[in-house]
């Protein structure tokens, strides 16, 4: 009986330990920059063929958390009398921020 018992614990702990291993954690990168004027963009989009992410604009500034490894358009939402603006071939790394530097609005 104590044989079979310490078989049943001592595979429980096999399968155990191997799940733990059986999960990847999915590292993902991000999107950052700045705007100018600081006060002229509402919101930063980032847009591949899977991911549509977006992010507030606070003064100036944002990052776009959560991106995959990829290529990325990133759009800047501008307010009247801006227009929109967009970057492409941005490229996100897995665990990585991205920095797209500064995009300037036109009006």
């Amino acid at each position: 009986m104590k044989s079979i018992k310490s078989k049943v614990v001592g595979l429980s702990i096999v399968a155990a330990t191997a799940g733990l291993f059986a999960f990847q954690v999915i590292q993902t990168g991000s999107v950052k920059g700045t705007v100018s004027p600081a006060d002229g963009g509402v919101r930063a989009w980032a847009l591949s063929g899977t991911d549509t992410l977006k992010a507030t604009i606070d003064k100036g500034a944002f990052e776009i958390p959560g991106a995959k490894a990829g290529t990325y358009r990133v759009i800047i939402e501008a307010k009247p009398p801006y227009k929109n603006a967009a970057k492409d071939g941005v490229t996100v790394t897995d665990g990585q921020p991205t920095d797209v530097g500064e995009i300037k609005l036109e009006q």
